[in-house]
Order: C-alpha cells, then sequence, then structure tokens
C-alpha cells in the first residue's frame, strides 16, 4: 500500500507543476481587483457556439490560493472543445491580531459569497462581449474542493432563505454542476477537521455562524432541481469521501438523485491535473450534461 502522505504529495505536485495558461482576455464583474473573470476561447477549432463552463477554483476559501492554478485545468477545458469562464472571487486573508503562524482564514463573510453571485449575475453579458464563442444557454458550474462547494451554492440560489440579498426567484438557467471534490456538507467536514477548521472559520462563531449556514451549506439547500454531479477520488484525504456521501445521501432525503462518481486510486488533485487519468473523467461528466 503506498503511503497516503506520499501519494498526495505527489499528486498535488503534479497538479502544480503545469506552466499557468494565460486567458484570451480578463474582464471586470465589480471595482474590487479579485472580482474578475478570465476567459479561454475553444480550442479544437469549432467556431461557436458551444456550451460555456464556469470554473470556480478551491484553496479552502483561503487567500494564498487564487485562480492562477487551476488554469492549466480551464486550458484543457478549452482545449476540448469548452468556452471557459474561470471566476476569481475575494478570499479570507489573516485574522486581526492573529499570529503569522496562524495562517489565513478561510473566506470572507459575505464578500466570498457576493463575488460569486454577482459573477454569476454578469457573465452572460459579459460572456456576449468577450467571449463570443460562449453560449450561456449551455452553462455548466464545475468546482474543485472550496470551488466545488460554490459551485454547488450558485446553483441553490434560489432556494436560499427568503430575505437572503443572494436568493433568485426562479432556478438559474443551467445545464448543470459537476462539482469537484467539494466541501458540500458543513456538519460532515466539521467533524473531519476538512482543511484544518476552515468551515468553521469562513462560518464564525456562535448564532451567527447556524444563520450563515442556513444560507452557505449545499447539504440544507436541497432540492435544487438542478442536474447535479459529484466526482470524488477514493483516496482523498484532503475532502475525504465521506462529505460527498453525506451530501448525496442529504439530496435523496430532499428527494433529489445526485450522481456520484468514485475514482478508484485517485486522491484531491487529480481531478484538475491534465495529465491525469481522472481529469478525462471530469470532462466526460461536463460533456455529458453541456452538449
Amino acid at each position: 500500500m503506498p503511503d497516503p502522505a506520499a501519494r498526495d504529495a505527489a499528486e498535488e505536485a503534479s497538479a502544480l507543476s503545469h506552466p499557468a495558461v494565460d486567458p484570451d482576455s480578463t474582464a471586470a464583474y465589480g471595482e474590487h481587483p479579485d472580482q474578475v473573470v478570465d476567459f479561454y476561447a475553444p480550442r479544437d477549432g469549432r467556431g461557436g457556439p458551444v456550451p460555456l463552463v464556469v470554473v470556480l477554483h478551491g484553496g479552502a476559501w483561503r487567500a494564498p490560493y487564487d485562480r492562477r492554478h487551476i488554469t492549466p485545468f480551464a486550458g484543457f477545458l478549452a482545449r476540448h472543445g469548452f468556452a471557459v469562464a474561470n471566476v476569481e472571487y475575494r478570499r479570507g486573508g489573516d485574522a486581526p491580531g492573529a499570529p503569522d503562524a496562524a495562517g489565513p482564514v478561510a473566506g470572507r463573510w459575505p464578500e466570498t459569497f457576493d463575488d460569486v453571485a454577482a459573477a454569476m449575475d454578469a457573465l452572460p453579458a459579459l460572456v456576449a462581449a468577450h467571449l463570443p464563442q460562449g453560449d450561456p444557454r449551455r452553462m455548466v458550474v464545475t468546482g474543485h474542493s472550496a470551488g466545488g462547494h460554490l459551485a454547488l451554492w450558485a446553483a441553490a440560489r434560489h432556494v436560499l432563505p427568503p430575505g437572503s440579498p443572494w436568493r433568485l426567484a426562479s432556478p438559474p438557467e443551467l445545464r448543470g454542476v459537476v462539482a469537484l471534490a467539494p466541501i458540500a456538507h458543513f456538519e460532515r467536514a466539521v467533524e473531519l477537521d476538512v482543511c484544518g477548521g476552515a468551515v468553521t472559520q469562513l462560518l464564525g462563531e456562535g448564532a451567527d455562524a447556524k444563520a450563515r449556514a442556513g444560507c452557505a451549506d449545499p447539504s440544507v439547500l436541497l432540492p435544487t432541481g438542478i442536474a447535479t454531479t459529484v466526482v470524488q477520488g477514493r483516496q482523498d484525504t484532503v475532502v475525504p469521501g465521506a462529505v460527498a456521501e453525506a451530501y448525496a445521501d442529504a439530496a435523496a432525503r430532499a428527494g433529489e438523485m445526485v450522481g456520484l462518481t468514485l475514482l478508484d486510486g485517485v486522491g484531491h488533485f487529480p481531478l484538475i491535473d491534465p495529465v491525469a487519468d481522472a481529469c478525462a473523467v471530469v470532462v466526460e461528466e461536463i460533456a455529458q450534461l453541456a452538449w
């Protein structure tokens, strides 16, 4: 049996070893420097219109992890004939008064959610201006890890509690969601201390945490009526498969079937690594919803 820590390190090193892929264009959806979207035109010679894949990067909602690390995956999708929008959003920085060793906290409340909602709302107009090959009527949202959480959340805004500033009056026009090793069930993620307590940091503490969870936890924002697939490595120790399974179980209890693709011998990072077989599986799952 290979050492799990060594395997994880090798998989992460492979996924992060690829040169960043520069976009064809970048557009702002707000005034903050992080409120931008990178656009990639399809590379397979199709003139369009082609399905639009919206990518939300992971990194435990923490500031050091930005969209650049997932650009090879975005480029991989473009080579497979998709128009791609790679969304940046505000993430958590250092906690006030915390020692440097504490590291950055996870997420910024409410800015992380403000940004994802604003980006999704702005995309049809931005795509028309900057990525005319993309067809927003055939939109699939995908995201990895914390970005997988945000992808599920973006598809559930119409079932947010009444009064939420992010709530939509009707379901978003999506072909579906493909969430990759998502932090999809907050209670289970807290039990497993996923990403060093990232969920607890995102939500804060006390009464606010419970209210925030009701607006942010995909496992309580069900059913959505949006086709949803979760792709998960069975050997993932960063966001263990138990989190995805808990989300799928919650969906089933809510009367909704969520596709759950479990990949043997796969950890956390191969899902976004263009040279990994798991990444080809991800593209196929997206294609099944998009075309």
